[in-house]
């Protein structure tokens, strides 16, 4: 396992943080919180610091809602068309800067650079998706079954949004919720994840360069969310929160926004399980593997938490999938060699490393890796578990780290009762040659997705979410402009009878 150590700021990295705005927009301004208070964003690959931007408070949560609710009514009546022609000025603007937006999320959030390019790529497809969805959220008109009156039934926008976005995908969590929203003809606040703002601060100055009115989107980053979005979420004029997180704080967010009866979006945790069964194509399933565990380092919701392989190959799959993990090199993202960046800060690295030292402690081997990486950062050496029992603590909480738990099934009832021995329900992965096989665990997994003999499914053209307590509401494809939509019914006399 290759080490990289971590380096200083380039010019290049210099100068490109100063071009990133770091007050809070609120009406088209950028301007400082009313405390005037500031807070440090960190480079998780050395732990120094990158930025210093304005830290909101409730006053400032308060005038972006008020600037949000003041143009509703005008954005809402904007032509659909004109609505698509700005976010598709939004993607050629983002494409444009695609090696700043890659570089600003592998300083802020740590992920390799190749990765953050990835997710340029993925998070600009989502203002393209919904430029062309703009014009086509259709309603439709009938007559009643009786033929006594005709049915007229439209889409109209909820109004306007609280957005809160996470630290883990700093773009891409911004355009999944932003250019529904904008195509839907709903004015917005997002308050983006206090670890990585950077990128949300730069892309909200790329939609005003695309044309989007003042107002449309504030964004609000702080260090206290609750003092910021507490007060907003019991306001009345807010209509629509959408949040992206931990269930936990999900949990809290539907609890407080039940109050006014606020229309939620929430894509929340994940254990995903992924299955190897004794027909797969092992090297498939370990390239699957890879993808599934390392995206981010691990630190994706849809990232692979439980690796249940039959116990026919599980020897094999681990061998070669331990082998694979031993040749990532770890560092710093801007590195070229780096295949595996840091975690996003020290916290969770130590909590990979306690579920890692827990396992081992109950009886696990650690095949390769199993411990931090000595030095400046927050790196952990990417790891594969064997011998791992049913019940580990391990199995069942997030690792949000480059960890692979292997447990092993005897037949294809066990292997479903292990993968739906969890509260969450976001996605799972399958690897099997057997088509039949595999369409009986999309109907007997409970979840919300399924990769079939694919590691990464994530695409802006499909549904994004899950059941249990991974969430509520879907994010892309056709069903991602309806999350920021209601449903209008007019009844009408019918005019062949007057």
């Amino acid at each position: 396992m290759t080490v990289i150590a971590a380096t200083e700021l380039t010019e290049r990295e210099t100068a490109l943080l100063a071009s990133v705005p770091t007050g809070l927009l609120i009406n088209g301004e950028w301007r400082s919180a009313a405390s005037g208070k500031t807070f440090t964003v960190e480079d998780p690959s050395t732990g120094g610091a990158l930025l210093e931007i304005a830290d909101a408070g409730a006053q400032d949560g308060a005038d972006a809602l008020d600037a949000a609710v003041a143009i509703q009514e005008e954005w809402a009546a904007t032509a659909p068309r004109v609505r698509a022609e700005i976010l598709r000025r939004a993607f050629d603007l983002v494409m444009e800067r695609a090696d700043d937006f890659a570089l600003l999320m592998t300083l802020e959030m740590g992920k390799p650079l190749a990765e953050a390019m990835g997710e340029v790529k993925y998070g600009a497809e989502f203002l393209r998706w919904f430029s062309e969805e703009a014009s086509r959220s259709f309603g439709r008109y009938s007559s009643n079954p009786e033929g006594t009156q005709h049915i007229l039934v439209q889409k109209k926008p909820v109004g306007p949004c609280l957005l809160i976005t996470p630290w883990n995908f700093p773009l891409a969590m911004a355009t999944r919720k932003i250019a529904p929203a904008i195509a839907a003809g709903c004015t917005m606040v997002l308050k983006p994840a206090n670890l990585t703002p950077l990128t949300s601060h730069l892309f909200a100055q790329i939609m005003i360069e695309a044309g989007l009115p003042a107002g449309v989107l504030n964004v609000v980053s702080t260090t206290d969310a609750g003092g910021v979005t507490g007060p907003l979420i019991k306001d009345s004029r807010l209509r629509k929160l959408s949040f992206t997180g931990s269930t936990p704080v999900g949990k809290r967010l539907l609890a407080d926004a039940s109050a006014n009866v606020l229309r939620t979006s929430m894509e929340l945790g994940g254990n995903a399980p992924f299955l190897v069964f004794e027909d797969a194509d092992l090297d498939a399933a370990v390239d699957g593997a890879m993808a599934a565990k390392l995206r981010n380092m691990g630190e994706a919701c849809t990232a692979a938490n439980r690796f249940l392989a039959h116990e026919s190959v599980a020897e094999e799959f681990a061998t070669k999938f331990a082998a694979k993990m031993s040749a990532m090199t770890t560092g710093r993202g801007t590195v070229p060699e780096t295949k595996v960046g840091p975690l996003i800060d020290a916290k969770s690295r130590d909590k990979v490393h306690s579920l890692v030292s827990d396992a081992v402690a109950d009886g696990a081997t650690a095949i390769v890796g199993g411990a931090p990486v000595d030095g400046a950062g927050y790196f952990y050496q990417p790891t594969v578990l064997t011998g791992v029992e049913p019940g580990a603590r391990i199995l069942s909480e997030e690792i949000f780290g480059p960890v692979a738990p292997i447990v092993t099934f005897k037949n294809e009832d066990e292997a479903v009762a292990l993968a739906n021995d969890t509260e969450y329900g976001l996605v799972a992965y399958v690897f099997t040659k057997d088509h039949n096989r595999g369409m009986r665990m999309a109907n007997r997994i409970e979840t919300g997705m399924m990769g079939l003999n694919a590691g990464v499914i994530s695409n802006a053209a499909a549904p994004f979410g899950g059941v249990k307590q991974s969430g509520l509401g879907r994010e892309g494809s056709v069903e991602g402009i309806e999350e920021y939509q209601y449903t209008q019914y007019v009844g009408m006399a019918n005019p062949n009878n007057v």
